[in-house]
């Protein structure tokens, strides 16, 4: 008998976030499953670990089911971390994070903590798949993206992810005969035009919110955001090197 991949599940939303739940249930379909979640929500902490406090981590039951569950108090990453470190008596076959209450495309793998756990998993060497759907709602409809998740998981089971790429998948927010298909695509060229909504509280100090509004600048037909626009499903293969490579010709021509 052929043995089950273990599969690592983590999120940003927190452990009993809609989002996850859907994710645990189609994974325990695939494999072994192993949640190591942040026990509240940790949206936009980018690539945060905790060195300054405690982590305290916890095995619990949300939901019925095969999987093994903990609730960490710390960030995506550190439940990554503390997984592959302390919990787990080996490496995961595949980390998987989300689904994401929101969207990931574009610059916003940047801020996400979903897209940051996966690539945590990336640097300890485990192929991972962050997956999130263009709505923010609490109680978004992720049924219709099961069949998807659970194609391309299998897929990266079976084929692999290339070495050091991490997989970033976004979704429309459409029902499930209305995705046309599946897009590989690069990053759009797109970012966040900024304001900070200044106010007062009750005792006179000053305190902001921030706000702003997404611009997308790229209008190639190649990018995730061209793609979710037209009713696809968007992956981008990501990397956690950041080295520019195209300009160290130029930079060394400098007089240095």
């Amino acid at each position: 008998m052929k043995k089950r991949p273990l599969i690592l599940v983590t999120n940003d939303d927190g452990i009993t976030a809609p989002g996850i739940r859907t994710l645990i249930e189609i994974m325990n379909e695939i494999g072994e499953v192993v949640v190591v979640a942040p026990d509240s929500p940790q949206s936009a902490m980018g690539h945060a670990i905790t060195i300054n406090s405690t982590l305290h981590c916890e095995k619990i039951i949300v939901t019925d089911g095969p999987q093994l569950e903990y609730s960490c108090s710390g960030t995506p990453a550190d439940c990554v971390k503390l997984a592959v470190n302390e919990l787990l008596g080996r490496k995961p076959d595949l980390c998987v994070s989300g689904i994401n209450h929101g969207s990931n495309s574009s610059i916003n793998v940047i801020y996400s903590g979903t897209m940051s756990a996966a690539m945590e998993a990336g640097i300890e060497g485990i192929p991972a798949i962050g997956f999130s759907l263009l709505d923010f709602n609490w109680n978004a409809n992720f049924n219709p993206l099961r069949s998807f998740i659970k194609q391309i998981t299998t897929e990266a089971l079976t084929r692999g992810i290339p070495k050091d790429v991490v997989l970033n998948v976004n979704f429309p927010k459409l029902q499930e005969e209305e995705i046309k298909g599946i897009k590989i695509c690069r990053q759009a060229k797109a970012n966040w035009v900024e304001k900070f909504d200044k106010r007062t509280n009750p005792m006179g100090r000053e305190y902001y919110w921030l706000t702003g509004s997404f611009v997308n600048q790229d209008r190639g037909e190649d990018t995730d955001e061209w793609a979710l626009k037209e009713g696809y499903i968007s992956i981008v293969p990501t990397q956690f090197d950041l080295t520019a490579h195209h300009s160290i010709q130029q930079l060394n021509t400098w007089n240095l």
